[in-house]
């Protein structure tokens, strides 16, 4: 879930010689996708493929790392996208999967940001990350940590639910 690729833009940079794939179940966005990777000079670390998270179109073990913000929580089936997301990670790989903010985020913006979206964030991220600790014991994904971000200075404003797990080393 990808969409325009503005995060894999953003991460370009931070990891010279990795190579990042957009994937994404509406491909709408990779023409864009495309010219902001070229606009930024990392259109050689990238690419596009039509994917769904909960049936993804790579080999088991694949993947260093995956990343996804903003996805999670439009997957029919929560569970079957992090099994897949395992399933494609190489032993050692990690994921960062979540919605929200990272914590690095000034709470002014964060507040303008939220100040504009009304009710889009109306959810208990105590109960979402209860739920995603649930299912992740679940389908066997022991590694994990949930974070909600509270950085100083941030009260009252929703950050968000993020979940970090690694593969397990062979």
């Amino acid at each position: 879930g990808s969409g325009p690729g503005t995060l894999i833009v953003e991460l370009c940079p931070r990891s010279p010689g990795m190579h990042w794939i957009n994937a994404d179940i509406n491909p709408c966005f990779f023409a864009y996708f495309y010219r902001l990777a070229e606009k930024h000079g990392v259109a050689q670390q990238v690419s596009a493929i039509y994917a769904d998270a909960q049936d993804m179109p790579f080999r088991d073990n694949y993947a260093d790392m995956v990343v996804s913000r903003g996805t999670y929580h439009f997957w029919p089936d929560r569970a079957a996208g992090f099994r897949e997301i395992h399933r494609i990670l190489k032993p050692g790989g990690a994921a960062y999967i979540g919605r929200g903010f990272p914590p690095n985020l000034p709470a002014e913006t964060a507040r303008a940001i939220r100040d504009g979206q009304r009710n889009m964030w109306d959810y208990d991220v105590q109960a979402e990350a209860k739920e995603l600790a649930r299912m992740l014991q679940d389908i066997g994904i022991r590694d994990y940590r949930i974070h909600t971000p509270q950085p100083p200075g941030s009260e009252g404003i929703h950050y968000g639910v993020w979940v970090e797990f690694r593969k397990a080393s062979h």
